[in-house]
């Protein structure tokens, strides 16, 4: 394992994180708006399954073709974090679904306690936020300071650094 790859700061990754939300609002916009136009949809809880099936699958082409690309969606550009496999290379196809699946891991527990609990509005948001808190502190867990889900999946984020960062390591 290549032992110079450094994770990013669990800050940095929380941060892309919202970035990254507000990215998929237009993909999730444009996908759902074709879902309806396909289907004929005229009412957002026609077909509910089935549309959250496709933004599932959407969302899912988008992150996979990313990583397996380059290692990076444009949130992870800007925030300067990548994907790669244990070895520090690229990711596969496969590394790539399997790690978007098991991503689902930060909201899953949450989302199926709401559920089971009933919970409404704010009090929904409040356990999904909490969730994904105590999610993200399983990095500190970790010898490496990787997710759960990349400990899984077998690959790693690491943190690119800048020309500045760079030159401040070198010293000129």
């Amino acid at each position: 394992m290549n032992s110079d790859l450094t994770a990013p700061a669990i800050r940095r990754r929380l941060i892309c994180m919202v970035y990254e939300a507000m990215l998929l609002f237009g993909i999730v916009f444009v996908s759902g708006f074709i879902f309806d136009v396909i289907t004929q949809s005229r009412h957002a809880l026609t077909l509910r399954h089935a549309r959250q099936f496709w933004l599932f699958l959407v969302i899912g082409a988008y992150f996979v073709f990313c990583w397996s690309r380059s290692g990076q969606t444009l949130a992870m550009q800007t925030w300067r974090i990548k994907v790669v496999d244990l070895d520090g290379s690229k990711l596969p196809v496969v590394k790539a679904i399997v790690r978007y699946c098991l991503a689902w891991m930060w909201f899953l527990p949450a989302m199926a306690l709401d559920h089971q609990l009933g919970l409404k509005e704010w009090q929904m948001a409040g356990v999904v936020i909490a969730g994904m808190l105590a999610w993200a502190y399983t990095a500190r867990f970790d010898k490496q300071g990787q997710f759960l889900h990349d400990r899984l999946a077998k690959t790693r984020l690491i943190h690119i650094p800048s020309e500045i960062e760079l030159k401040a390591q070198s010293g000129t």
